[in-house]
């Protein structure tokens, strides 16, 4: 952890069965820390067995179209998944803009990746009047979102690791709309003072990162990294 970062609150949920989760705020009345604040979540699910790595027929390139996204909202492109796993999936150039860089990530087939989601274990909560909607990532290292915010949500790693960058809604970080998360990180992160860093954090293999409404948030993959994340909308 860098001086002067900020880290999230931990939680570890030490049981499988209806895990109950109370932190600081707690009103004792069923509420929970994380609706209003971010969260990591230890032993939620286990999804070791049957997602620990990409299942071999994914990376096989049996999949005949996916859409690996940009790393900031530009349209999206068409490839095969094998084109994306052999010739993109490779370290983060730290040169490179936000839209030079492919991402894949969101607006996924559920129908192409059904054996995959067939077999995931969701976190098992939820927010009232919300339906979840699933989207399963692989990316290279050093590779991220840019700052962004949407609605809540779970982002749980199945490989490698990711670090998480955070704001609340109130606090618009600054940031160049197109460059990537590592140049943010080698060149704006360095000049903030401490009272303007963002709350920051690692998310592990198996671990999942519960992420309020409209926070603005950007992420960074340490390693090649398999993750899942459940929109709640």
């Amino acid at each position: 952890m860098a001086p002067g970062a900020r880290p999230l609150l931990l939680l570890a949920v030490w049981t499988l069965a209806a895990p109950v989760l109370r932190g600081a705020g707690d009103t004792g009345d069923g509420g929970w820390y994380a609706f209003s604040r971010p969260v990591i979540l230890q032993r939620l699910t286990d999804n070791s067995v049957s997602c620990r790595a990409p299942p071999p027929h994914l990376l096989a390139g049996t999949c005949r179209r996916s859409r690996p996204v940009l790393t900031r909202p530009f349209p999206t492109v068409d490839l095969p998944f094998q084109d994306y796993v052999e010739h993109l999936l490779h370290p983060q150039d730290p040169s490179s803009l936000g839209n030079d860089t492919l991402y894949f990530f969101g607006d996924n087939d559920f129908s192409e990746w059904a054996s995959l989601f067939q077999h995931y274990s969701p976190p098992p909560f939820s927010l009232l009047g919300t339906t979840a909607a699933y989207s399963f990532g692989i990316a290279g290292a050093g590779s991220g979102v840019p700052f962004h915010w949407h609605g809540p949500g779970f982002s749980e790693v199945i490989y490698g690791r990711k670090r998480w960058f955070l704001y609340p809604p109130e606090k618009t970080p600054e940031f160049h709309p197109n460059k990537t998360t590592l140049a943010w990180l080698q060149d704006v992160y360095p000049t903030l003072a401490p009272s303007e860093r963002p709350l920051e954090c690692t998310v592990q293999a198996g671990e999942v990162l519960y992420f309020p409404d409209r926070w603005w948030h950007a992420t960074l993959n340490l390693d090649t990294s398999v993750f899942i994340s459940t929109f709640l909308g």
